[in-house]
């Protein structure tokens, strides 16, 4: 390598003239960003040489520079034999910030310590004249192998360790040496590594979520995009490349702006100090630098997340592949794939793409993969997340499915975090949610928040996962919790710009005009409980009646209480308490009782024509009979059976409808439910009710009509269903077993506890039954379990009303006793406290 004119000046004037070079580059002489770096390290490189040459002339070294033996192509100096000075760490790597400390190791052969000790302070010294910070070490190749043998950070310096001046093959052979000792302790080294990295982390924080970070030490920081270079060189496993150079070199870049802002070493982005930093790198303002800051951490942050995940997995196979191979008889194992959603498997603890799975044609399969895996706790496969990212975008508005699957995957509680940054970090999110692109990484300068607007919205979706058996339609929460915070994107309050995106994100998603304008006040209004409450006097009737009509009724207002409270428990510790929690509830009460009233109970529709010919055909026949036809729904906004105006779009499918008529008997509901079950069919609504007949037709009929869909696969074809139904009916079909039996051989992947289910007697909603409401997880059988139970009970259903909303179950059962009335108070209560025993059992 040339030396420049500046190095040579450096090295010519001794230490002055390095000082003075290097201050020039340092105010503009050169480009910022890798470029400076580089310029710098390579200013370095020239004087610590000459320093070398120089001290190893007169200190006695065996060798110098003006009687070399082989040019080492060190910047021109002859190879000094037997000791030699290398950069390591940082610096190894060509690495120098401003202020970074310079990380020196003098290389020797051990047979003249004296003379090494002499060249040793005669290279010291003058780095520390001139105030530079010193990371030095004197050691020979056995001695840096041991050492790097007892201290994992000094291993981790070695692997970067570059020549710069003396006996070149010493440098080479220590090189060597070290990288083949990291490879062949790599099982060991490696999960020492990760539980560095992960103590680091817990006592730094998390880089892309603090307002005054540790560019450096944080996780999703230059140490641990460090520490995935190591994991590289173990040969083991590899870091995800899109974007992990630019987001490295970003950081680098903040960090050097940093030192020549402050002055100092630090690595600390102080909020005083982020406004100067901002100008020093051309950036609008600190809010800018933080966004980009905050982006290049979540690069980091997730390829160090896929990295680790997949050195467990080289090192559990490691660990496993002996001993099956030995029960093989040296075959090679295959890895086992289990189904989880249409086009979807598990291989290896990963959720990847089935093999038939076609990306470019199924628009529906990134959030049906996504939903998938948090149900399952189960990451994604990074590669399954790319090919997605080549998928069809979905049309406006939404299919059912889409809808289902992104709120199935909002409710799906801790998981759902590493599996929306798995989305993130291919672009799925914001293609998906393009108002996602404004709060992506935005930082939150309040001392109450601890997380980014972005990242705040999924926790807030968590945090609701929690509390949808506390409401009627937990689809609405879920997402209400998504968008509540969606217009911090947007100049003027937060809350009036949210109402707009929520309105035209839940239009697009393909929700109706009604379930619309419920997004929309209760994005409107996220912070009315709370502020009400801690604001006003509860006392006064205009307070509570102010708030009644801004909700507008009481379904709203029990999604309102729930995503209240989300929305503070995701915020941080500060913004919720026992006492605020007391306050919102009692604010909730008196709007509940101002919004009580009796709504008259709606008609029951008159049967079909369709529905009263089968009902004929099952009181002629004495069986069930069925009918299974494709269901439809116009898009959002038009009404079934509405002429759509020009430019709509065709209905969309949402499934299968299974309409089916038996002659009114005791357990039809579990014996229907337990054959769909068996078949794998699941329940998106269904509705049962007893069906009279005209008089010259005796006899009463029980209707159910399901809408339906395979788990995967295709459908089972109706004369199967009808002949499992007839043995169901007659009791030669043992459902309870058959189900029992299934579950135990391929038992269902959870990624969290659910919310345990909930059953409850809804007050006076109707005089001719007890109703009886059930909140769930959904699950395959749970209907069953239901019906079953409710047939120990000595109930007779009189209707039911069922609703899968992504992975949560809402039905209601409206049930009377043996002779056709309401239950008694103290018996409908013990009918539901013994239902949900059995459902959390």
């Amino acid at each position: 390598m040339t030396r420049s004119d500046t190095g040579r000046e450096a090295e010519d004037a001794g230490p002055s003239g390095y000082a003075a070079a290097r201050l020039r580059l340092l105010q503009g002489e050169a480009r910022p960003g890798p470029p400076r770096r580089a310029a710098l390290a390579g200013l370095t490189d020239d004087w610590l040489t000459g320093l070398f040459d120089a001290g190893a002339g007169r200190g006695g070294g065996r060798g110098s520079a003006g009687n070399a033996e082989g040019d080492d192509g060190a910047h021109g100096a002859g190879a000094v034999r037997g000791v030699a000075l290398v950069a390591v760490g940082g610096y190894g790597r060509g690495e120098l910030s401003p202020r970074s400390d310079l990380d020196l190791l003098l290389l020797h052969d051990g047979t003249d310590t004296d003379a090494v000790a002499v060249l040793a302070d005669r290279l010291w010294y003058p780095v520390w004249d001139l105030g530079l910070a010193l990371d030095h070490s004197v050691r020979t190749p056995a001695e840096a192998r041991r050492t790097a043998g007892e201290d994992l950070k000094v291993h981790l310096g070695l692997l970067d360790a570059r020549h710069l001046a003396g006996d070149p093959g010493l440098t080479a052979g220590l090189r060597t040496a070290v990288l083949a000792d990291w490879r062949d302790q790599a099982p060991r080294r490696l999960p020492e590594l990760r539980e560095l990295c992960a103590e680091r982390a817990e006592r730094q924080g998390e880089l892309r979520y603090l307002l005054e970070p540790d560019l450096k030490e944080a996780r999703g920081g230059l140490r641990d995009a460090t520490a995935l270079r190591a994991v590289a060189a173990s040969w083991l496993a590899d870091a995800p490349r899109e974007g992990l150079a630019d987001a490295r070199r970003r950081l680098l870049d903040v960090r050097d702006a940093l030192h020549l802002v402050t002055g100092r070493a630090t690595d600390r982005l102080s909020l005083q100090e982020q406004d100067q930093v901002a100008a020093e790198l051309g950036l609008l303002d600190a809010d800018t630098l933080l966004r980009q800051v905050y982006e290049a951490a979540r690069t980091v942050a997730y390829a160090g997340d896929v990295t680790w995940r997949e050195v467990g997995r080289v090192l559990k196979s490691r660990a496993v592949r002996p001993r099956l191979r030995a029960l093989l008889g040296g075959g090679r194992p295959t890895a086992e794939r289990s189904p989880l959603a249409e086009g979807v498997v598990e291989q290896d603890g990963e959720v990847v793409l089935a093999r038939a799975a076609r990306p470019e044609r199924d628009p529906v399969l990134p959030l049906r993969a996504a939903a998938a895996a948090a149900q399952s706790g189960l990451p994604l496969s990074p590669h399954a997340v790319r090919r997605m990212a080549a998928a069809r975008p979905l049309p406006t508005p939404w299919p059912a499915e889409a809808r289902e699957q992104l709120v199935t995957l909002l409710g799906s509680g801790r998981p759902t975090v590493e599996v929306w940054e798995a989305l993130e970090a291919e672009g799925l999110i914001t293609r998906l949610l393009p108002d996602w692109e404004r709060v992506r990484c935005r930082p939150q300068r309040n001392a109450v928040h601890i997380w980014t607007v972005d990242r705040h919205l999924i926790e807030t979706a968590v945090r609701a996962s929690d509390l949808t058996r506390r409401v009627g339609r937990p689809d609405l929460l879920l997402l209400a919790a998504l968008l509540h915070d969606i217009g911090k994107g947007w100049p003027g309050d937060h809350s009036v710009a949210g109402e707009t995106i929520a309105r035209d994100v839940a239009a697009r998603l393909g929700f109706d005009r009604a379930d619309v304008a419920v997004l929309a006040t209760l994005v409107r209004h996220h912070l009315l409980l709370v502020d009400t409450a801690t604001r006003r006097d509860l006392e006064d009737p205009a307070t509570v009646r102010s708030v009644a009509e801004a909700v507008g009724s009481q379904s709203t207002l029990e999604l309102l209480h729930a995503l209240t409270e989300a929305d503070a428990l995701a915020t941080g510790p500060a913004a919720w308490s026992s006492w605020r929690g007391s306050l919102v509830a009692g604010l909730v009460e008196r709007a509940a009782a101002v919004l009580a009233g009796d709504a008259p109970e709606e008609p029951e529709a008159a049967p079909t024509a369709e529905q009263e010919r089968l009902a004929v055909e099952a009181l002629r026949t004495g069986g069930p009979v069925l009918s299974l036809r494709t269901q439809t729904e116009p898009p959002a906004g038009e009404k079934a059976g509405e002429t759509l105006g020009e430019g709509a779009g065709d209905p969309e499918p949402l499934g299968v409808e299974l309409l089916i008529a038996v002659g009114d008997r005791p357990g039809v509901l579990p014996a229907v439910a337990g054959v769909l079950a068996l078949h794998r069919l699941t329940v998106r609504t269904a509705e049962l009710r007893t069906l009279g007949l005209p008089d010259a037709v005796p006899g009463s009929v029980l209707l159910l009509d399901w809408r339906v869909a395979a788990e995967y696969g295709s459908l089972p074809q109706a004369a199967r269903l009808r002949a499992d139904l007839v043995r169901a009916l007659d009791g030669s079909l043992d459902t309870a077993s058959r189900l029992a039996e299934r579950d135990a051989a391929y038992p269902r992947r959870r990624g969290t506890v659910a919310p345990p289910p909930r059953v409850t007697v809804a007050p006076a909603a109707s005089r001719h039954a007890t109703v009886i409401e059930v909140r769930a997880q959904d699950a395959p059988g749970l209907l069953f379990r239901i019906g079953r139970a409710l047939e120990d009970a000595a109930v007779r259903v009189r209707s039911a009303h069922v609703s899968t909303l992504g992975a949560n179950a809402v039905d209601a059962f409206y049930v009377t006793g043996p002779d056709g009335t309401p239950l008694p108070g103290e018996e409908a209560v013990a009918v539901a406290r013994k239902l949900e025993e059995t459902l959390r059992g």
